[in-house]
């Protein structure tokens, strides 16, 4: 049992943020693993929204919901969970403590329920690109949850690029929306809420255990709600079997809501979360670039230039923080 402790610790301390030492085995790897993340999570709204040619929006949550339950619950069951000893033994499988559960319900109603479900609101009425701009906002509403969750005091540089960020997607979203904000913008917004305090308790749970089991059981313990939720949505809203509502919704299930989280947490844990997060700074550029390949949309100048606005923020807000 101790070698087998000693085996999971470099493992949680990559997760925990620390970088692994300079030129260790597995680094170039790892880059490129938390790089098909970041590929994978900019694919997310295209493929919403080829979703929506298909299914009604609460089916389309609904349905990717249960979806990546059971490719979760099917890999729990394969690599098995936290380990811990339970009656004198030491059982290989086991879920979560039950001081966990708290925080695993944060985590699934922020990012399993009400990030999907707001987006694909906002993405009825708005275009792929406009949502990416605002929600490039995360990174810097995820830190801002984090210090005020943590009790951590960023610099007065860290701040004052958070707000200048800030200033930048209200700015382009007001001027987006003719001088005031739709209902898509108010759930977009929303979005970045519930979803930043669903990440700052992942992240407080990646402490503890593998970062990709914190996405992996908020899932599977969604699967009361959303089972009876996907039939009901399946029996109320008309279903069109298109190739891309098909693909969307596969995508959205398996690429964006648990595949590229594994990809990502296993990238951060070669790499470390500092230089995987840099990544992570592309994304909503390359979500712009998805939106025009693959939905034909017609960027406005804004859009790009917010979009490398608020790259630039977060970007300070990194070294900052560090």
């Amino acid at each position: 049992m101790r070698a087998q402790s000693s085996a999971t610790t470099p493992t949680r301390i990559a997760v925990d943020g620390q970088s692994p030492a300079p030129g260790s085995a597995g680094t170039s790897s790892g880059t490129l693993q938390a790089a098909l993340g970041v590929v994978a999570f900019s694919l997310t709204f295209p493929a919403t929204a080829w979703g929506l040619e298909g299914f009604g929006p609460w089916s389309l949550v609904a349905v990717r919901s249960v979806l990546a339950a059971l490719i979760a619950g099917v890999c729990l069951l394969a690599v098995g969970g936290p380990a811990r000893e339970q009656g004198g033994a030491r059982r290989r499988f086991a879920l979560p403590e039950r001081r966990h559960w708290l925080g695993l319900a944060v985590v699934a109603a922020g990012v399993v329920l009400g990030f999907p479900m707001l987006t694909t609101l906002a993405l009825q009425s708005s275009t792929t690109a406009h949502a990416a701009v605002v929600v490039g906002l995360l990174p810097l509403t995820t830190a801002a949850l984090s210090a005020l969750r943590t009790g951590t005091r960023p610099s007065r540089t860290f701040w004052i690029a958070a707000l200048a960020g800030a200033a930048a997607v209200v700015a382009f979203t007001v001027q987006q929306s003719g001088g005031a904000l739709t209902t898509a913008d108010g759930y977009l917004f929303a979005a970045l809420l519930v979803c930043a305090a669903g990440y700052t308790e992942g992240g407080r749970l990646a402490r503890v255990m593998p970062g990709w089991q914190v996405i992996g059981w908020a899932l599977v313990l969604c699967l009361p709600l959303t089972v009876p939720a996907a039939a009901v949505a399946l029996a109320w809203e008309p279903v069109r079997l298109t190739a891309h509502g098909v693909t969307g919704l596969l995508w959205v299930a398996a690429g964006s809501q648990f595949l590229g989280l594994v990809v990502w947490y296993r990238g951060m844990a070669a790499v470390g979360v500092p230089k995987a997060s840099q990544l992570q700074l592309a994304q909503p550029l390359l979500t712009l670039v998805w939106s025009v390949l693959l939905l034909g949309e017609h960027l406005t100048v804004a859009a790009p230039l917010t979009a490398a606005a608020v790259l630039v923020c977060i970007a300070v807000t990194q070294r900052a923080r560090g």
